[in-house]
């Protein structure tokens, strides 16, 4: 995985070189854009991080540049600068999912304190979207029939319900369960009833 880095977005070459020594100052990593046409032809879907974004720019303007994000489904979490702030402007931001918004001239320990979080969240949201692609990869390596024998282990059928349920015997519901669960890599049935609700098992048509 890449390391976390601060994607900044500014047309003012002096504001780019100020933010960036203040975050090498604080050993944060960041990347320098003049423009949000420039980052968009740059961008990488591996990227982690934050996009730390101004928001009027000649041309693209900060704005238009995450709603470019949202419509091509990048999760980076925006940050908009501006020394033009207005209520509208910060509620259009805030609605298309920014993660703040700071005027300038904006405190250094607010900003950095605010981008720390942002790649924070990055890195949260980024590990659960990982564990959830590996657990629905692990779902789809079970047959139709430790499907359901998952879903009656949800809803707290002992063995022998569940062997009239699907009209098998009880030794063969302990094969299924004994393959389920080391396909879904489970120690403990507790493991399979946490990941039974987030791979979206019907637990009521079984």
């Amino acid at each position: 995985m890449l390391e976390p880095t601060i994607f900044l977005v500014d047309d003012d070459a002096s504001v780019r070189d100020s933010v960036a020594l203040l975050l090498s100052l604080k050993g944060l990593r960041s990347q320098l854009f003049a423009s949000a046409e420039d980052f968009l032809g740059t961008y990488r879907p591996e990227w982690r991080g934050c996009l730390l974004t101004d928001l009027r720019m000649s041309g693209m303007s900060g704005l238009e540049l995450q709603q470019q994000l949202v419509e091509r489904k990048v999760s980076l979490p925006v940050i908009l600068l501006t020394a033009h702030g207005d209520v509208a402007t910060t509620r259009a931001a805030m609605k298309a999912g920014a993660f703040d918004f700071l005027e300038k001239p904006f405190d250094d320990a607010v900003l950095v304190d605010v981008l720390q979080n942002a790649i924070a969240h990055d890195a949260a949201a980024h590990k659960q979207a990982f564990e959830s692609a590996r657990q629905r990869h692990r779902i789809e390596r079970l047959t139709p029939r430790e499907r359901e024998v998952v879903a009656l282990v949800s809803r707290g059928l002992p063995n022998r319900e569940i062997a009239l349920a699907l009209d098998i015997s009880p030794r063969t519901v302990e094969v299924y369960k004994a393959r389920m669960m080391e396909k879904l890599d489970c120690r403990t049935l507790a493991d399979v009833l946490r990941i039974a609700p987030q791979l979206e098992i019907d637990t009521d048509d079984a």
